[in-house]
């Protein structure tokens, strides 16, 4: 995969970007609300952080607020390093299953909108725009493929959303919280070519970003990157 390319784009009056020091600290402190004190996935710690091993080779995006408050954020594993579906998580995946371990597949994990929203309306407007954040990170690095981690009830709002996301397996209940998750794959060429087709407005919004500087980019999706990538290999009729 090589070095990790950053992301940053306004929306609205926010910011979806790459997160270093102190916002980086922020949504370890926002993870730790999350998971430790209210879904209760993982234990409580002494400061208030919730970080782990996988962090040392994790990318964290957040969308940030004007005023510098974090509403949501993702953490996305890159394939150079071992994905929690391949040790933590790996009661979710089916007898036999191979996971990729390819340049063009990463793993979201540690997807968090902050637990003071209560609006659903926000909420969901927050979760996507962090999914849009996640897309143009993957657009970005070349990602086709994401695998994540989810309540069985939360993928069935993900696909409902426009996110084909296809389990690899049966709900199972995980310890300490016993939650009924279940894992998925998601193939972002298929994202487009289902949203481009049935919800054009919501590919085109998925697709366009407004960067810093004010310049509006359109057709950052994957099958425009996929299809340079054949392009630049020399791929017949390229």
């Amino acid at each position: 995969m090589g070095e990790l390319r950053d992301i940053a784009f306004r929306e609205e009056d926010c910011v979806v970007k790459t997160l270093h020091g102190p916002e980086l600290e922020q949504s370890y402190r926002l993870r730790h609300q999350v998971f430790a004190e209210s879904l209760r996935w993982v234990s409580p710690s002494s400061d208030g952080k919730e970080i782990d091993l996988y962090d040392v080779w994790g990318t964290t995006i957040g969308l940030i607020r004007d005023d510098g408050m974090i509403l949501g954020m993702a953490r996305l594993l890159p394939s150079t390093g071992p994905f929690m579906l391949e040790h933590d998580l790996a009661a979710l995946l089916p007898p036999g299953h191979r996971v990729r371990k390819t340049s063009d597949t990463a793993e979201i994990t540690r997807l968090a909108v902050a637990p003071g929203i209560h609006d659903k309306g926000l909420s969901a407007k927050i979760m996507l725009a962090v999914l849009k954040g996640v897309y143009q990170w993957a657009v970005e690095n070349n990602v086709r493929y994401y695998y994540l981690e989810v309540e069985h009830r939360f993928l069935r709002v993900l696909r409902v959303l426009g996110f084909p996301c296809e389990p690899l397996g049966a709900p199972v209940s995980l310890p300490p919280a016993g939650a009924s998750s279940v894992a998925a794959l998601y193939d972002m060429v298929q994202f487009d070519e289902n949203n481009a087709r049935k919800r054009p407005d919501f590919f085109r919004w998925m697709s366009t970003i407004h960067t810093m500087e004010g310049v509006v980019l359109e057709g950052r999706h994957a099958l425009a990157c996929a299809n340079q990538d054949l392009v630049e290999a020399g791929t017949p009729g390229g």
